[in-house]
């Protein structure tokens, strides 16, 4: 997530009620996850299995919960909560905003597109020429969709990303104040979900047809036409390179990369990164013509085992 403006350190520890390690007039320009961060951005981490990748990644400023050695050209948000005083920097940069009409006013719809009765569009929307919302679709606030997009019934873009802490009292939800991003020529079925990113982008690539009833987690990036069958859910954080085809059931872990071209069989757990050009089968996933052959010698085991008596 980008800033309007640059903030400098000092302003962004007076948000968060915190001391901070370095030049008062540093400046700031977004906040990210460690996966996405950028120059100039604020990332947070509060374990200390992670604070070396935090410390030595991209990120201009890093919110932690212990007092460490500022790496040069870096400043330091010293925080008893990260993850709190993240929560409280997205509520006040990308706070909630309250919606009474079906199409908001600060939304922009593009010449030739046709919104279908009992859609709800939320604040700051874009959305490309001539593309087609059918019935009942809930697109939340700041997503971008393309041109020639088709979107059926049903459908919700941009629900918060399923991120919790544990906590003694219960699980704290990571607050989401990123977008869900729709390329041209997009297509999406009915009754999907795609989850906003938490802090970037969720991304659907140009040319890509999802069928009915697909879930696709915070911050995954989809390429271009590919396709995925019905029933197929996707993890935060995965992502699919160009011309992937993915059958009915699937289901991926969080963190990996399936490669371009490659072909994932239906019911198939997505356990690993995969190389592309390549067809997978089972679980744990497998090249889906070694998983058949291991399939085709367990029924032979009743065989060889009468050979034995």
């Amino acid at each position: 997530m980008k800033f309007q403006k640059a903030y400098t350190l000092e302003e962004i520890a007076s948000i968060i009620d915190c001391e901070y390690v370095g030049n008062a007039n540093f400046p700031i320009l977004g906040m990210n996850e460690i996966h996405v961060v950028e120059f100039g951005d604020i990332v947070f981490v509060d374990h200390p299995k992670y604070y070396d990748k935090a410390l030595n990644s991209a990120a201009s400023v890093v919110l932690i919960n212990k007092n460490v050695a500022c790496p040069e050209g870096k400043a330091l948000l010293i925080s008893e909560d990260p993850f709190r005083d993240f929560n409280k920097l997205t509520n006040y940069f990308r706070p909630f905003q309250f919606s009474n009409i079906s199409i908001a006013t600060s939304a922009s719809i593009g010449e030739g597109t046709v919104i279908q009765p009992n859609t709800f569009i939320g604040n700051h929307v874009v959305i490309g020429k001539n593309c087609l919302i059918h019935s009942n679709v809930s697109i939340y606030d700041y997503t971008v969709i393309g041109d020639n997009v088709r979107i059926h019934a049903g459908t919700i873009l941009g629900a918060d990303a399923f991120y919790y802490k544990k906590r003694p009292e219960g699980y704290d939800q990571l607050l989401s104040g990123g977008r869900v991003v729709i390329k041209d020529n997009v297509g999406i079925g009915a009754l999907c979900t795609i989850d906003k990113g938490v802090s970037g982008d969720t991304t659907i690539g140009e040319g890509t047809k999802i069928d009915n009833q697909v879930h696709v987690g915070h911050d995954t990036v989809i390429g271009k036409k590919c396709l995925i069958a019905s029933q197929t859910g996707i993890a935060g954080c995965v992502i699919i390179e160009d011309e992937v085809t993915i059958w009915g059931q699937v289901g991926t872990t969080s963190g990996i990369t399936i490669g371009a071209k490659a072909v994932i069989l239906g019911q198939t757990g997505v356990t690993k990164s995969v190389e592309g050009g390549k067809s997978y089968f089972g679980t744990p996933i497998e090249e889906s013509r070694e998983k058949l052959k291991q399939l085709a010698n367990i029924k032979k085991i009743p065989e060889i085992l009468n050979k034995l008596k």
